[in-house]
């Protein structure tokens, strides 16, 4: 095959399937070396075809198609289990390996909360044949119906009714209070990581990437975009405690109510977002306990509220 055969055969590519056959690495090694920019220097024609190649190659090493979705260090792919986390960058593959080690754990909670965490179905390691490195992957079980509170957020610009911002709030004090009690922190409470359903008032956390072990540990990264959510100490690489969990889910329900929550609500969280760790309350469950008395306070005795993104 010469290199302008291998650049027509990948410019007419529309899937994986059509470049690559049972011997799927030798054929991608091989339009690989015939169009790399090394060996065809100035050659747009070239450049192209092989940016297509990777891609490609990337969809096939999936197994799924094309990227669903881009996490904050991982592209996710629709499989038969749910969907598969794939490292971007082999750096990250530690992290991958920690939220493998955490959804393990976290299987053993009492089957009450187990829903408030994703199910990990599967470890996955994936090759380059090109470069040997490796990227790691963890395919976690589908969540049908879910919404992250950054889409939340996005769908109510002028903030969300805090009558109904509150069962998220509740929901996500019990999944950090069972979190805790396993021995994990989650290191990394923020909008893309909260999922709610809305008709069933349901909430999953997720991206257990970053997390450490309770009582204390340091996390291992920060997402950059999320960097002046984070409590101080994290920044100057302390270690974290639950408080630093409770600190990052009430930035996320300050976020989500906006302007519209009641001044009792906000003095409740101001106490939650105190610059001592000392200072800030770090058992969840007793956190929740007087939530729930707040919330009685404000807006009597708990009912069902039907909630729903707007189309």
């Amino acid at each position: 095959m010469t290199s302008a055969e291998a650049i027509a055969r990948i410019e007419a590519a529309a899937r994986p399937a059509d470049l690559f056959g049972p011997d799927a690495a030798r054929g991608y090694r091989q339009l690989a070396r015939l169009t790399h920019p090394d060996t065809h220097p100035g050659d747009s024609a070239a450049a192209r075809a092989f940016a297509k190649l990777a891609a490609l190659w990337q969809r096939h090493q999936a197994g799924t198609g094309p990227v669903v979705a881009r996490g904050d260090i991982a592209n996710l792919f629709r499989v038969p289990q749910g969907l598969l986390k794939v490292a971007r960058d082999p750096a990250d593959n530690d992290l991958m390996r920690q939220e493998a080690r955490a959804l393990t754990l976290l299987r053993d909670v009492p089957a009450p909360v187990r829903a408030y965490f994703p199910r990990l179905a599967a470890v996955q390691r994936r090759q380059d044949p090109a470069t040997g490195t490796e990227h790691r992957g963890n395919a976690i079980g589908q969540l049908d119906g879910f919404r992250t509170l950054a889409d939340v957020r996005a769908a109510y610009p002028r903030g969300v009714d805090p009558r109904d911002a509150a069962w998220m709030w509740r929901r996500l004090l019990v999944a950090l209070g069972a979190a805790h009690r396993a021995g994990l922190i989650h290191g990394a409470v923020l909008p893309g990581h909260v999922l709610i359903h809305p008709a069933e008032h349901g909430l999953v956390l997720v991206d257990w990437c970053y997390s450490c072990p309770a009582p204390a540990g340091r996390i291992a990264a920060v997402v950059a975009r999320y960097r002046d959510w984070y409590p101080p100490e994290v920044l100057v690489g302390q270690p974290a405690g639950p408080d630093a969990d409770i600190w990052l889910a009430t930035r996320c329900m300050t976020g989500l109510t906006g302007e519209l929550m009641p001044p009792a609500l906000a003095a409740f969280a101001r106490g939650c977002l105190l610059a001592s760790p000392r200072r800030r309350p770090a058992d969840a469950w007793r956190l929740l306990a007087e939530l729930d008395e707040l919330l009685e306070r404000l807006y009597g005795p708990r009912t069902f509220r039907p909630f729903a993104m707007p189309a």
